[in-house]
């Protein structure tokens, strides 16, 4: 008979994180397959369209239209502020640490 190994203690089966920007929270898909496919996502796409599937594997339709909506002072959220949002976004999906509250 094979080896049977009970792995189920080191399993994680956490909600989702909140990431807060400003005044927005917005939840982060942190899910297992969210991860596979946004390992693909990097691996095989320019990153400019790689970061537009990531938002939509990492947020909801409707956060993602809250943060594009961001203003500060009038001014739109600029495309490296983007990235730093998809970034740290990531580094939660995949377990990073992160910056705490």
């Amino acid at each position: 008979m094979a080896k049977v190994v009970d792995i189920t203690e080191k399993l994680s089966f956490d909600e989702n994180p909140v990431m807060k920007i400003g005044t927005l929270e917005v939840e982060v898909n942190s899910d297992a397959e969210t991860m596979l496919r946004l390992m693909g996502v990097f691996n095989s796409k320019e990153d400019l369209q790689a970061v537009m599937e990531a938002l939509n594997l990492i947020f909801k339709p409707k956060d993602i239209k809250a943060i594009c909506n961001l203003k500060k002072d009038g001014k739109k959220l600029a495309a490296s502020s983007l990235m730093a949002i998809v970034q740290e976004a990531m580094a939660l999906v995949m377990g990073e640490d992160t910056q705490g509250e």
